[in-house]
């Protein structure tokens, strides 16, 4: 009996994507920085925060990944940045694809850092590359301190490894230095910044970390206005429009 054996990776298309993004990217001089975490380990709350410190310096953008809804790219269009909602309607990553179709949304000549949102999952987002330049992983203290032991490839993948709500960890069982030995076992020198919803100093750390990763530090001309959008991408990679604010 002869034995059919499918060579080709189940990824090649996404690699391919992967690829288009990464040179239009680079064209435009565009540092795309993909940010991946548990549901509910504070992805959104961190870009709340952190926008505000770079748009002083750096024109942002962000494509929001996630199953339903648009509410975390009304979130962060309060904040008068440009923002594309990517939905997977059921799918638990992100994948080059659906970042393909964003990026032609976005106003890339004015855009000098690029953060896309992966959807809520500690598993499935490592394994596909989006384009981008540096993977920044976060954890909050309400998950527990193993979750580096249990989804080493999320840590291990990872630039910067954000430990979040530190201002819950006396709520917790959380041990902070069970976590970071979990960490420094993937690997010895990863980079690791804490933060506090409230606390001002720590957001200001990891701006400083995405800001020193941009290749070209501009801001947009103020004649050009920031365009606020929220879209919608299905698995088949159809697009529509849900609402397109000028």
């Amino acid at each position: 009996m002869k034995i059919e054996v499918l060579k080709k990776s189940l990824l090649a298309n996404n690699e391919k994507a992967a690829e288009e993004n990464r040179r239009l990217l680079q064209r435009h001089n565009i540092t795309a920085v993909n940010l991946m975490g548990g549901a509910g380990c504070g992805k959104t709350t961190l870009l709340e925060r952190v926008i505000p410190l770079l748009v002083r310096e750096v024109a942002v953008a962000v494509l929001e990944g996630d199953l339903a809804t648009t509410r975390d790219a009304s979130r962060i269009a309060a904040l008068g940045v440009p923002v594309i909602q990517l939905l997977t309607e059921g799918g638990c990553h992100l994948t080059a694809t659906l970042v393909q179709a964003g990026l032609e949304r976005l106003p890339l000549t004015h855009i000098g850092l690029l953060l896309i949102e992966n959807v809520g999952n500690p598993i499935c987002p490592v394994n596909f590359d989006l384009g981008e330049h540096h993977r920044v992983a976060l954890l909050s203290v309400a998950e527990g301190d193993d979750k580096p032991a249990k989804y080493p490839y999320l840590f291990k993948s990872a630039d910067l490894v954000v430990i979040t709500k530190m201002d819950l960890l006396k709520f917790t069982d959380f041990h902070r230095d069970r976590a970071l030995e979990h960490i420094r076992a993937l690997d010895p020198d990863k980079n690791v910044l804490e933060t506090s919803k409230d606390d001002a100093g720590s957001m200001g750390a990891v701006a400083e970390w995405l800001r020193a990763k941009c290749s070209v530090q501009r801001t947009p001309p103020e004649a050009v206005e920031v365009r606020s959008s929220k879209f919608e991408v299905r698995k088949r990679q159809q697009c529509r429009t849900l609402n397109l604010e000028l």
